[in-house]
């Protein structure tokens, strides 16, 4: 075969992969809306004044018999649907390395939870359990989803180039939850000008998150590849499948150090992110129209986070970037300390510090794990990641919860998830990353 031709096949595969990497950005694009505008914002306030209407003269309601206050139907709702992603994940992960078919399991849970989240339009009245139950399939499909989407970053992107596509694709998430809930928030504060109730203009939003997801889920379909089982014998699906991969994972003991670092320093992660709004509200007296300009600061500083974080790992490496932030988490959560009560324009300063390393941290951390998975077991790995992830980011609110019960100061609660960052950073530290690549049985990039 000649020169010309090895080069000209050569090129053919680059344009497929930045093919397929346009394509990839394309889904966080698309289901980012629903942890936005749903979960975030949106769906929590309005489920709970829905079961609150359906509560009896106690203030209780009652699905499946149980006895439920109605002010905790919710978050009793997303712990549901957290189980059930927990069940269902190694099963999706087993399933896609054994048959090496990823992309119809990425179909049917993009657009099983599209389909749950556009239900959520008639989600009126008193129709609690049909909020419930459509919360728990969106949340666990979407759990679902993002592993699978995760697992094509090993595919679709060579190691040099894993920090940058990680990083975009965040940005592009980011970027979509950001218009997004612009949009929303105009129809939300003008109902009425649109001739909507304050409910039906929140079933919109609710509704057309679920549209927004799979109608720029097609763009991914359409572009990504699969490539067929790489590893003849994956882990077997179901529980006894996730057992093998953690199995597994103890011939990679490098591997699951990293795992350790990123469960310790996400939990405080995601704990900042749910306990802010609290914090702001609470010991701050900020107002809810307030506290939602501060969650758009945050989205929109995330893109600028995201893409910059990924500049500074090309040269830096990815590793010691992620420390960095860190840092900045340490930092932010301390000056947060001392924010003076009553001020928004310094709530958006601390919202600002979140944002620029938000998505950076998130962005960094995917890539890094995706360098540590051997070859043809990514949707596994990814599901004991996402695991990780989802399954354990209880023991930050935990502490939180604690120390404002112990101190009666949410100033106190807010500065006690320093010690996530901090452990965090230990942790990472002590992770010899290179090594861990080599052992992993994947080539070492220059920067990591």
């Amino acid at each position: 075969m000649g020169t010309d031709t090895v080069r000209a096949a050569a090129d053919d595969e680059t344009a497929a992969l930045r093919r397929e990497q346009r394509g990839w950005y394309v889904y966080d694009w698309a289901c980012s809306v629903y942890s936005t505008s749903v979960l975030t914002v949106f769906l929590g306030p309005y489920l709970t004044s829905v079961a609150e209407r359906a509560a009896d003269g106690d203030g209780w309601v009652h699905p499946l018999g149980v006895p439920v206050r109605a002010g905790s139907f919710f978050a009793y709702s997303v712990s549901l649907s957290v189980i059930v992603a927990v069940v269902l994940m190694p099963l999706a992960g087993s399933v896609a390395d054994r048959s090496g078919r990823k992309k119809p399991l990425l179909a049917a849970a993009a657009y099983t939870g599209a389909a749950a989240t556009t239900g959520m339009f008639f989600l009126d009245g008193d129709r609690y359990l049909l909020g419930g139950a459509l919360l728990i399939v969106a949340n666990a499909a979407q759990s679902v989803a993002m592993m699978l989407y995760n697992s094509y970053l090993p595919q679709i992107a060579p190691p040099q180039e894993r920090d940058a596509v990680s990083s975009r694709g965040w940005a592009f998430g980011y970027a979509a939850g950001s218009l997004v809930l612009v949009a929303d928030l105009v129809l939300y504060s003008a109902h009425g000008s649109f001739g909507l109730s304050e409910s039906a203009a929140v079933r919109v939003c609710l509704a057309s998150a679920g549209l927004w997801w799979g109608a720029f889920t097609l763009v991914p379909l359409s572009r990504l590849r699969d490539r067929g089982a790489r590893v003849p014998h994956a882990a077997a699906p179901g529980p006894r499948g996730l057992a093998a991969t953690f199995r597994d994972m103890r011939r990679h003991p490098l591997t699951l150090a990293f795992l350790l670092a990123y469960l310790v320093y996400n939990d405080g992660i995601q704990t900042v992110i749910s306990q802010a709004s609290v914090y702001g509200s609470e010991a701050l007296g900020l107002g809810q129209s307030t506290l939602i300009v501060a969650v758009l600061l945050v989205q929109v500083l995330a893109v600028a986070g995201a893409l910059a974080m990924g500049r500074l790992a090309r040269v830096y490496g990815a590793r010691r970037t992620i420390l960095g932030s860190l840092v900045a988490w340490t930092v932010t959560l301390a000056a947060g300390y001392f924010l003076p009560a009553g001020a928004p324009v310094f709530f958006f300063v601390l919202a600002a510090g979140i944002g620029l390393v938000l998505g950076g941290s998130q962005a960094l951390s995917r890539s890094l794990f995706s360098h540590l998975v051997p070859p043809g077991k990514e949707a596994e790995y990814f599901a004991a990641y996402e695991l990780s992830d989802r399954g354990m980011s209880w023991l930050g609110p935990l502490l939180f919860g604690l120390t404002y019960q112990l101190t009666g100061s949410y100033r106190s609660a807010i500065v006690s998830l320093v010690a996530f960052f901090v452990l965090g950073f230990v942790l990472l530290a002590r992770v010899p990353v290179r090594r861990a690549i080599g052992e992993a049985g994947n080539p070492v990039p220059e920067k990591i």
